[in-house]
C-alpha cells in the first residue's frame, strides 16, 4: 500500500467537497463553480442548463474574455487560434462567438464536464504565450525531442479508465509487449501532479487489459526556470509513473525510458 494512494483518494474527495452548485432559477441555468484556479486566482466556473434530455455547458464566454484582458486574444489569425482551435476539437466542444459550448445527455454528463474543464484549463495556459517565445511551447518542445530520437508515436491519445471517464495524455508510444504514455509539464505543482496520478492509476488496469501489454507513464517535467522538487519525484515513482526531467533529456537513461516501448 503506497503513501500516494490515500492521496490519491483524498484528491477525489477533494474534488467532489470542492465543486459547489448555485441554481439561477429565473435563467433556468446552474452555475457550477469548480476547485480549479483560473486566470485571475478565481475558480473556474462552467454553467448547465437541461433542456428535455439534452444538458448544455457554457462558460458564458469567460474563458475567452478573461484571456484577452490579460492580452492574449484567441480569435486573431495565428498561431495562439490553432492551437486553440486545436483544443476544442480534441476536447469536442463548440465556439459561439467568446462563448464555449457542448452538449450531453446525463449519462454522459460526468465526462463532458470532464472534457469541458479540460479545455478551459488548457485554453488559460496560452495566456503565457507572446510573439516572443510562442514558439516555445512546452508540448511541441517534446513532439520535436521525440522526433529527434526517431520515436514514432501517437499524439493526443485518450483512455478510459475504471472510473468510465476518458483522459488526455499528450503522446502514446506502443511497442509489441509494451506502451507508454505521457504528460509533458511546462510547471507542475500538486494540483496538477494529482490530477496526472489519477488519471494513470485510473487507465493502468483497463488499458492493459484491453491491449494485454504492460503500460508505463512517463512525466516529462520541464525544469529551466526552476527545480523539479524530491517530492513529485518520489510521489511519481511510488505510482510506478517514470519522469524525465528536461535538463536531462539526452542521457542515456532517459532515452532509454522512451525505447522501453
Amino acid at each position: 500500500m503506497s503513501w500516494v494512494n490515500p492521496l490519491i483518494q483524498d484528491y477525489y474527495n477533494w474534488l467532489k467537497s470542492k465543486t459547489v452548485i448555485l441554481p439561477d432559477d429565473k435563467t433556468e441555468w446552474v452555475a457550477i463553480q469548480t476547485p480549479f484556479i483560473g486566470l485571475f486566482n478565481d475558480v473556474i466556473e462552467m454553467y448547465a442548463q437541461k433542456k428535455g434530455e439534452r444538458i448544455y455547458l457554457s462558460d458564458n464566454g469567460e474563458t475567452f474574455h478573461n484571456l484577452e484582458l490579460v492580452g492574449t486574444s484567441l480569435n486573431r489569425a495565428g498561431e495562439r487560434k490553432n492551437l486553440a482551435e486545436r483544443i476544442l476539437l480534441n476536447y469536442g466542444i463548440q465556439q459561439q462567438g467568446n462563448e464555449l459550448l457542448t452538449e450531453t445527455t446525463a449519462q454522459n454528463f460526468s465526462q463532458k464536464k470532464h472534457n469541458f474543464l479540460s479545455a478551459i484549463m488548457e485554453l488559460n495556459d496560452l495566456y503565457v504565450l507572446s510573439k516572443n517565445n510562442i514558439a516555445s511551447i512546452f508540448k511541441e518542445d517534446v513532439r520535436t525531442y521525440l522526433d529527434s530520437q526517431n520515436i514514432i508515436y501517437t499524439p493526443d491519445f485518450i483512455s478510459k479508465g475504471s472510473t468510465g471517464l476518458e483522459f488526455m495524455f499528450d503522446f502514446q508510444i506502443a511497442g509489441r509487449e509494451s506502451e507508454l504514455v505521457l504528460k509533458s509539464f511546462n510547471t507542475i505543482n500538486k494540483q496538477t501532479l494529482s490530477s496526472f496520478l489519477f488519471s494513470w492509476d485510473d487507465i493502468k488496469p483497463v488499458r492493459e487489459k484491453v491491449s494485454k501489454k504492460n503500460v508505463t507513464a512517463i512525466a516529462v517535467l520541464n525544469d529551466e526556470e526552476k527545480p523539479i522538487k524530491g517530492e513529485y519525484l518520489e510521489a511519481l515513482n511510488a505510482k510506478k509513473a517514470n519522469f524525465i526531467i528536461w535538463s536531462e533529456r539526452f542521457n542515456p537513461d532517459s532515452i532509454a525510458k522512451l525505447k522501453a516501448a
